[in-house]
């Protein structure tokens, strides 16, 4: 009875376990005793399944610590020590670690992971939380979590909001909207370049020959995605104008069909 009592309120706090204990020693030990003149016999059992309750969660909370300061170690170790943050620099040697170019999507996958806010920076907080998220604690373990990282992203439930989460990653000014042609097009090739060769692949050419937009915004790239995601490609089949498509997607549409004519 007492064992698995504990199991349950092993996941509750420690104030709930507390008023278990008083309440069934005022009330029930007391009653058992003037009824048999001893003990009842959970109440041994119930000692002693919460002495090993309370060893066991002091174990566990001495190895959060031991991986906490593993953790911080490496990020200690790739941070610039004036400021405290993983800046720049300090990236460029992590990807050197971890065998993968600077502009790599994992890289971007990673920064996701840990919500990190500014580009090209990491916090020992967003660090902690990425690291932990992974459960690596050392450069070794992070290196072979990447593939699966890579997978967690990739799931439909995880893209939208990891493509979201890339174009408010390079917002680098305060109140910045919008982002310049040619960082656009970087960042389509990393994020949507292997899923959806093509379709980035003539976006960026229109992104670079038309004139009627300089930047971009997040409305625009977000529909940019729907597009690669509903439309058929490259016959734009059922491509309906008549819905709720950023105007430069009409007109990229529009320029796809005059190639195709001419071709």
């Amino acid at each position: 009875m007492a064992s698995q009592y504990l199991e349950v309120v092993g996941r509750d706090s420690q104030i709930v376990r507390r008023r278990f204990l008083v309440l069934f020693s005022i009330f029930y030990v007391p009653t058992y005793g003037l009824q048999r003149g001893r003990e009842p016999p959970w109440v041994l059992e119930l000692s002693v399944s919460w002495s090993m309750l309370h060893f066991s969660q002091k174990l566990s909370t001495k190895a959060a610590n031991k991986e906490l300061e593993r953790i911080d170690a490496v990020f200690n170790s790739y941070a610039n020590a004036s400021s405290g943050l993983i800046d720049p620099e300090g990236i460029e040697r992590l990807c050197s670690d971890l065998e993968v170019d600077h502009t790599d999507v994992r890289v971007l996958m990673l920064a996701w992971k840990m919500k990190a806010e500014k580009q090209g920076y990491f916090t020992l907080e967003e660090w902690r939380v990425g690291l932990k998220a992974l459960r690596v604690d050392n450069v070794s373990k992070l290196k072979k979590a990447l593939p699966e990282l890579e997978k967690e992203v990739r799931r439909p439930s995880n893209f939208v909001d990891f493509y979201s989460y890339a174009f408010r990653y390079c917002l680098t000014e305060e109140k910045q909207k919008s982002i310049d042609i040619d960082s656009i097009c970087e960042l389509l090739n990393i994020v949507l370049g292997s899923q959806y060769h093509s379709q980035v692949d003539l976006f960026t050419q229109y992104l670079k020959i038309q004139n009627d937009y300089k930047v971009i915004n997040m409305d625009q790239w977000m529909g940019f995605y729907r597009f690669c995601d509903e439309i058929s490609f490259p016959d734009l089949s059922n491509y309906n104008p008549e819905l709720a498509w950023p105007l430069i997607l009409d007109n990229f549409v529009e320029w796809i069909r005059e190639k195709q004519s001419q071709s």
